[in-house]
């Protein structure tokens, strides 16, 4: 069964608008610090969803693919692997590094760990596009 991954191209998206427009050093600075902090802001949120969507896409082929028996259950770290394993992902240790990064932004806020997660996000968001290239390929039609 094909999976409807268009959510999750969405998501990926919205959160590569809004890297490159915090990449565009010209546009930051023509912000007060108040609309920088907002940009910002929007960058974090759409790296907690887009994280979300990407772990749950990555169970739901695996469920498809390889079986329900082998994910229900299992430990994120464990998702990882077995999405590697399966050419998902290229890199597990990042995932986890996610998956810290996401669990930061829910349980405290700090703007030092605001700041670490903004700059997370831009490395995700190659990895996030890596992965929907592959669900794509891999997606049954």
């Amino acid at each position: 069964m094909a999976l409807d991954i268009s959510s999750l191209e969405k998501a990926i998206n919205s959160l590569d608008m809004l890297i490159q427009k915090t990449n565009d050093n010209e546009f930051m600075e023509s912000l007060d610090v108040t609309f920088r902090y907002g940009i910002k802001a929007g960058v974090i949120q759409n790296f907690e969803f887009t994280y979300e969507l990407c772990w749950k896409f990555m169970k739901r082929w695996l469920e498809e693919n390889i079986g329900k028996i082998y994910v229900d259950g299992i430990p994120r770290k464990e998702l990882f692997r077995l999405s590697y394993e399966n050419k998902l992902i290229d890199n597990v240790q990042k995932w986890f590094k996610y998956h810290k990064y996401r669990n930061l932004t829910s349980h405290t806020y700090n703007i030092e760990i605001a700041e670490e997660v903004f700059e997370v996000s831009k490395e995700f968001i190659n990895d996030a596009k890596f992965l929907l290239e592959r669900l794509k390929e891999k997606n049954d039609f």
